[in-house]
């Protein structure tokens, strides 16, 4: 394979989040470098937070281990723990099943990227932390719901 041009690879925007936490992802785009290059056993992401933008809702995986790798600029990891300031060059991962859920805040006046590699698991689950939200992953499908396994609808 050869070099990956980033200057050939589009540019994802947008969430598959229902609303109202579609909306609240503004800011954010990514890079999904490993479908690029034809990857298909993990996935690997350039996340891009324009000032004042999110990653993702706070989360965790059941079946996906995640590695994230600050590249450029500054953001705040948030995690069960509280808020880390992650800067170039730090790395965190989040092995799969453990429940501290985490996503990453720009507060900075600057963009700030970070790659994110992760499992691509047949089947997954993330959990969202602070909403009363999980998606269910499989043969290509998403599907939300409430934490107790009810088909979502919306917030309550």
């Amino acid at each position: 394979m050869p070099k990956l041009d980033l200057t050939k690879v589009p540019v994802k925007t947008g969430s598959i989040y229902p609303e109202p936490y579609a909306t609240m992802m503004a800011g954010r785009s990514s890079l999904r470098l490993g479908d690029v290059g034809g990857l298909t056993q993990f996935g690997v992401n350039l996340v891009m937070l324009e000032p004042g933008a999110m990653s993702s809702l706070r989360h965790w995986h059941l079946n996906e281990d995640e590695f994230v790798m600050v590249t450029e600029g500054e953001c705040i990891m948030v995690q069960d723990e509280g808020e880390i300031v992650m800067r170039a060059g730090d790395c965190a991962a989040f092995p799969a099943g453990s429940t501290n859920g985490h996503h990453f805040l720009n507060r900075s006046d600057k963009v700030a990227k970070f790659l994110v590699v992760g499992t691509k698991a047949k089947t997954e689950v993330a959990t969202y932390s602070d909403v009363d939200m999980q998606i269910h992953m499989g043969g290509g499908k998403a599907r939300f719901t409430y934490k107790d396994g009810t088909e979502w609808t919306g917030p309550r």
